[in-house]
């Protein structure tokens, strides 16, 4: 057998065992939790989303595609944001000891604070947007959370840059832009990848609290409204479904970040 083939095999058999291991616990904790649904209950209730997948029967009530879709709009705009913002500061900390000096210990006083503090403050900064404040809060709030991996991360890439290719550049007379685009960002861009899958991750995950605080429609709103209605089968769908797009958008970012090596 091909080798490669049977390490396809041997994953895909692997990923079968645990999802098997997965649905037997399941069902496991549905028989001594009297709220939990069993995987088949929540099948049928799950049913009409997902072979209706572009349906719209409500604002709420629509196919998990269309949900999907929504979510991932507002995340890919608050993603893209915090790489503009963030690949910047990540090489200004990299190059400028005097600028991380100044504005590092600022870095880790926000780092850490969660996207339902900063949702608050993002619908004030644009309350005279009107309608589009909760957009524009959300996307805010995406931003500011997802953007600190790319930044540290860029920052590390920078001061690991061998000091040989920089000389290269001083011997060939390079202008700084040169410098930048031919030697230090292909030289970074192993750590700002990393940083790029890292902030994607945290830009899925604050999708679902803005979601719900903001009553925007996405996966995140319809989990929200549907822990109001106490349908827990429809509850454990979204969380399955947050995770299956979670691990779907990291998959995309490996086979990008792939790409951009092979070619560099």
């Amino acid at each position: 057998m091909n080798p490669k083939l049977r390490t396809i095999l041997g994953t895909v058999g692997y990923a079968l065992v645990g999802f098997t291991a997965f649905l037997l616990f399941w069902m496991f904790l549905s028989t001594i939790a009297a709220t939990l649904p069993s995987p088949t209950a929540t099948w049928e209730v799950a049913k009409p989303y997902v072979l209706e997948p572009f349906a719209k029967r409500g604002e709420q009530d629509q196919g998990i595609l269309r949900l999907a879709g929504y979510s991932l709009s507002l995340v890919a705009q608050g993603y893209f944001l915090a790489l503009a913002i963030g690949t910047p500061i990540g090489f200004c900390l990299g190059l400028s000891r005097t600028f991380t000096r100044i504005f590092d210990p600022i870095i880790q006083v926000l780092r850490p604070v969660s996207p339902l503090a900063w949702l608050p403050l993002g619908i004030a900064l644009f309350y005279n947007a009107g309608k589009e404040a909760l957009e524009y809060g959300a996307l805010f709030t995406i931003a500011i959370c997802a953007m600190w991996p790319t930044v540290l991360n860029t920052a590390v890439g920078v001061r690991a840059i061998p000091q040989d290719f920089l000389n290269v550049g001083r011997v060939l007379k390079l202008s700084r832009t040169k410098m930048l685009f031919k030697i230090m960002v292909p030289a970074t861009l192993p750590y700002m990848f990393t940083g790029f899958r890292l902030s994607l991750g945290i830009a899925w995950l604050v999708i679902v609290a803005a979601e719900m605080l903001t009553g925007k429609t996405g996966v995140g709103a319809f989990l929200w409204n549907e822990y109001n209605n106490s349908n827990y089968g429809n509850i454990i769908f979204s969380i399955l479904t947050i995770g299956i797009i979670g691990f779907v958008l990291d998959r995309l970012m490996s086979l990008v970040e792939s790409r951009f090596k092979s070619v560099a």
